[in-house]
Order: structure tokens, then C-alpha cells, then sequence
């Protein structure tokens, strides 16, 4: 059965993320075209802009349209760089955090498959013809270390996916995640951030927005006054120190075993370990579209395994 092109697409909190491509979560809706068709999708008589700014906390994705709207841009996004038929039958691989995916699986899998229905649908002003044949999910992180040649042969590794808001921590015993071990901690890089913003507001009685925060996080040069910048660099280290406090309250020796870390917040780790953390061995994954490219590859391997095992099933009967 052909279950279409497999497609990745990673629903971050505050980006979404394909294989090759990331976008900030925003979606303004009109009932006009707007000036332009730049990022914007067409959809059931409404016009969305896509990425202009992350929006607001949304718990459950599964309550509004908005993920499913954004997984159609990001699709529409993916078909054009691949050269692919704009009338498409897509696999779509995606995941949850590891705490939550027994619970939200099956919601998630609905929420995105919409009953195999083909979406109509127009993106910067092209036609697509879009049907989600099949939905998979991966765990969040633990898909993305699994295709780590020598990290994965690791006894015990402690992964730490710092995403947007949550934070999901795990320990991988023999290649395989120690559920128990597992926390979801909403101390992502959007509350770094915030507690950046009011500490700033707090000490200096001015404002600092997010774009200006994150070009000193990264380490770029900019304008941004010595004294914010010193707040920022403080704060950014103070809430490293925090996340290595709550690996430690969850039982994740990482003075004994390795630390994995990726995810958009990973830079906090690249920039901001403190001295004296006394790691045993630290890897920071920054490519924050791994989540998705694992999960593209992990699909085409489970199709290509059930693909062998029907034909040897086929070559012994």
C-alpha cells in the first residue's frame, strides 16, 4: 500500500521545523489577501500569514486549527524545495515529548490525519492538493539520538531536548528511553527569556525585546548597551544552572554519564555552561531541525524493514 512521501515536520512551541526548513509559529488570519502572498496560505475562503512571530502558549495543539495550518505551509514548503507533484499523497512524520506521547498519541495522530481527507489549499499563491495518508509519531529526542552513530552504543545517556518552552529530559539505558526517568519541565528558552525581559526592566527601567535578547544569546554583535548585555549573559547562566539542578532532582547523575543536548535552547548549554558544571561529557546537537530529519529517516527505515520482511515472508511461502 502506498502510503505516500514521507515528509518530517517538528511542532516546536515556538518554531515549527522541517528538514529543511524552520519558521516561527505566528499565524495572523484575514478575510482579505494580504499585500502579499509571501508565507501565506489560502485555506477554506481565509487567508493565514505564516511565521510572522511565534504565537502565544498553546498547550493542547490538538484545540484550534492552527498546527494543522502551519504542518500545510510547512508541507507546501517541503514540495517546492523537492521538486515535488503539487498533487500529493504524504506520510507525515512527526512527534511529542516522550512524558506525554501514550497520552496525546492517538489525539495527535486524528488532529493531523483529518480521516485521510485531501486539503485544497493555496501557498504564495500556488495550488496544492495535499492528502495526509498516514500519520507516524516519535518520541521527541530519543528519534533524534537514535541516529547518532557512537552516542546511541552509549551504556546510559541523559537527553535533554530544550525546545521553546518545555524542556524534556530522559535517560536512554542500552538504546532504549527509561520512561521513568523522564520529565517534561516548562523551562524552555521562551521563560529564559521572559525572566531576561524582567530582570532587565526590573534593574534598568527599560525594555528589551526578544529578537534583541536573542542576537546576545547567540552571541552576534549588536548595539545593545553593555549594562542590558551583562543582565542578559547573567540571567542566560542563571537559568542554565537551573536546568542542571532539575536534571539532578530527576535522578540524572551527569557527572557520571553523558549529556546529550539539542533543540533550539541548545545554544543556553553552547554559550552559557558554567566552569564548574563538572560534566562528564557534554554533546550539543544544535541543529535544530534534527528532530524532524530523524523522523523522516526513521519512517523510511521502518518501510524499508516491513518491506523486506513481507518479501522473505513472500520467498519462504
Amino acid at each position: 500500500m502506498n502510503e505516500g512521501r514521507i515528509i518530517g515536520v517538528d511542532h516546536g512551541y515556538a518554531a515549527m521545523k522541517t528538514a529543511n526548513f524552520i519558521f516561527p509559529t505566528g499565524l495572523a488570519a484575514y478575510d482579505y489577501a494580504p499585500y502579499t502572498l509571501k508565507d501565506t496560505l489560502e485555506y477554506d475562503g481565509k487567508y493565514y500569514v505564516i511565521g510572522n512571530e511565534r504565537q502565544r502558549l498553546q498547550r493542547d495543539k490538538t484545540l484550534t486549527d492552527d498546527s494543522y495550518l502551519m504542518t500545510l505551509a510547512a508541507i507546501a514548503k517541503e514540495i517546492e524545495l523537492r521538486n515535488l507533484d503539487r498533487v500529493l499523497d504524504v506520510h507525515l512524520a512527526a512527534g511529542l515529548p516522550l512524558t506525554g506521547f501514550g497520552r496525546e498519541q492517538k489525539a495527535f495522530e486524528r488532529y493531523l490525519l483529518r480521516d485521510g481527507q485531501p486539503a485544497q489549499f493555496r501557498f504564495e499563491g500556488l495550488d496544492y492538493l495535499v492528502t495526509i495518508k498516514k500519520v507516524t509519531l516519535f518520541p521527541q529526542g530519543y528519534a533524534a539520538l537514535s541516529i547518532q552513530e557512537g552516542l546511541s552504543k552509549e551504556p546510559s545517556v541523559i537527553v535533554a531536548d530544550i525546545g521553546g518552552w518545555t524542556v524534556d529530559m530522559m535517560r536512554v539505558d542500552n538504546q532504549h528511553p527509561n520512561e521513568a526517568s523522564s520529565r517534561s519541565e516548562e523551562e524552555g528558552l521562551i521563560r529564559c527569556m521572559d525572566n531576561i525581559a524582567e530582570a532587565v526592566r526590573r534593574k534598568l527601567g527599560v525594555s528589551v525585546n526578544e529578537a534583541q535578547i536573542g542576537s546576545v544569546l547567540k552571541g552576534e554583535a549588536s548595539s545593545i548597551p553593555d549594562s542590558v548585555r551583562k543582565i542578559i549573559d547573567a540571567e542566560a547562566e542563571r537559568h542554565v544552572r537551573r536546568l542542571l539542578s532539575l536534571m539532578m532532582e530527576a535522578g540524572m547523575d551527569y557527572h557520571l554519564t553523558p549529556l546529550v543536548v539539542f533543540g533550539g535552547g541548545s545554544l543556553l548549554i553552547k554559550r552559557y555552561l558554567p566552569s564548574n558544571a563538572n560534566i562528564f561529557r557534554v554533546a550539543i546537537l544544535d541543529d535544530v531541525r534534527l528532530n524532524a530529519k530523524a523522523y523522516e529517516r526513521i519512517a523510511a527505515e521502518v518501510i524499508r524493514r516491513r518491506r523486506a520482511l513481507c518479501l522473505k515472508s513472500g520467498e519462504s511461502s
